[in-house]
């Protein structure tokens, strides 16, 4: 009966060696593969690995340890004080590389968040999708620019046909003979043309959201 007692008790020191070799720090180059992180009190797990993929990031710099002294909680989780609502979906991108929204959160969010932990992709991504958004809302609807130029009959084909670009050709209007050459009756039309005009997202719309990101 000893013999089983000792044997169970070399079982639990081995079972108790396993975990503890998990809580001493690995050496370098093998550090634990899972990391906790508690953004505004929200616990996120993952790998130093998906942390990493964006070496320059502030992520993969807190997760190697260097220079960066973060506190950590009660569980040994990095303490990070950012929103935790957008922090699921930069943590998505890092592991699969797109990057994936509700319909209802604000894509500046996101943006803030991929500015504080510098994840250079990601910004760039999110840049092109507000500006996107932004051409297409300021595509619609376009303004009408309309003009009235005046000439004689004989002017007139040559004035339609070397209208400039994106001038349309509206209305004609006879206004009759206004004066003599001699005995030939000039013929004066005033001629409509109109433009449609769209705010271009490239700094002449009106709107102050651009201005202000630039």
């Amino acid at each position: 009966g000893v013999r089983m007692r000792m044997e169970g008790r070399e079982e639990m020191q081995g079972a108790v060696g396993l975990r503890c070799t998990w809580d001493i720090p690995p050496p370098a180059g093998t550090q634990a593969k899972w990391v906790r992180l508690n953004v505004g009190g929200t616990v996120f797990l993952t790998t130093r690995q998906t942390l990493c993929r964006e070496q320059k990031s502030f992520l993969c710099r807190l997760c190697q340890g260097e220079e960066l002294q973060s506190d950590r909680d009660e569980t040994g989780a990095y303490l990070i004080d950012r929103d935790p609502t957008y922090f699921g979906p930069i943590l998505n991108f890092l592991r699969h590389g797109k990057l994936v929204l509700d319909k209802d959160m604000a894509e500046e969010g996101i943006l803030e968040e991929a500015e504080f932990y510098n994840i250079g992709p990601l910004i760039r991504i999110i840049k092109d999708r507000m500006e996107e958004k932004d051409y297409t809302v300021t595509q619609v609807p376009p303004k009408h620019v309309y003009r009235v130029l005046q000439c004689q009959e004989e002017e007139l084909t040559q004035m339609v046909s070397t209208m400039s670009d994106g001038w349309r050709f509206e209305q004609l209007v006879n206004i009759g003979s206004s004066y003599n050459y001699g005995n030939e009756d000039q013929t004066e039309f005033l001629c409509v043309v109109s433009k449609e005009l769209y705010n271009s997202p490239s700094g002449q719309s009106s709107e102050p959201s651009h201005k202000a990101k630039v």
